[in-house]
């Protein structure tokens, strides 16, 4: 099998295992679903972060505004009586005013905090460093965690309005969010070899040649941004030694 290590700008992002006889369209494909899904359950983490302190998400219209504006407006939050989490709550207001306040007890939050934990370690981008590929799988069984974690703490489901409860139906809006700079389009997506766009209706033994045992770089990106740098001819390592050394003879010659 071929060892993708993947990079998105000049971070590695997870390392894939592929073939050259796959089609390019596939692979990329599936590489695009394994970053964006890194930043979902980044995203989702950082929801429930909030969720164990703050509750659960005020209606869209209530959001934003204090206590006082929402009785002059009239406005109650219906679904602060329906997703009550499991053993009560505690009172501790949301300084953002996003949630309802109502965090969940202790032995609750330790739920969703182990949830978290465990999610984050499955898709970790420093799980390439010791060699280990990213699958679909995983991040799916990342998310299950996170799901069955919210579901203990929550379960009569989180309101239809509520960030996380989106996230888990794919039906999220990131629109005018940092987040939503930082997902690639499918439709918009590129992958890059050796400097050279890997274009689609193609095989990868195309760019990689046929030696089915071999790691290789590959830059993912998307359209309109542009080429991705190529990589350094000499490693970073290799650089230092490389100085070190000049140095030293600089240094005999001295003498």
């Amino acid at each position: 099998m071929v060892l993708l290590q993947v990079k998105r700008g000049d971070e590695v992002i997870f390392l894939y295992e592929t073939s050259v006889k796959e089609k390019t369209d596939t692979v990329l494909r599936e590489l695009v679903a394994l970053y964006n899904g890194q930043l979902k359950i980044q995203r989702v983490c950082m929801e429930i972060e909030e969720l164990a302190e703050h509750g659960t998400m005020v209606p869209p219209e209530m959001i934003g505004l204090n206590e006082e504006q929402r009785e002059e407006l009239k406005l109650k939050d219906v679904w602060a009586e329906k997703c009550i989490p499991s053993g009560g709550f505690t009172i501790n207001k949301d300084p953002l005013l996003r949630r309802n306040g109502q965090q969940p007890t202790e032995a609750m939050q330790k739920v969703l905090a182990g949830a978290m934990t465990d999610a984050k370690a499955m898709v970790d981008r420093r799980l390439a460093k010791s060699s280990k590929t990213l699958t679909p799988k995983m991040v799916e069984e990342a998310l299950n965690l996170l799901r069955g974690g919210v579901t203990i703490v929550y379960p009569m489901q989180l309101p239809p309005h509520d960030t996380i409860r989106m996230e888990f139906t794919n039906t999220e809006d990131l629109t005018g969010t940092q987040a939503s700079k930082e997902v690639i389009e499918p439709s918009k997506a590129q992958f890059w070899f050796a400097g050279h766009q890997m274009l689609m209706g193609k095989l990868m033994s195309d760019y990689l040649g046929h030696n089915d045992k071999t790691k290789v770089v590959v830059k993912l990106n998307q359209l309109g941004e542009g080429p991705p740098g190529r990589e350094a001819v000499i490693s970073d390592p290799l650089r230092r030694q490389m100085m070190a050394e000049a140095f030293r003879r600089q240094e005999e010659l001295k003498i």
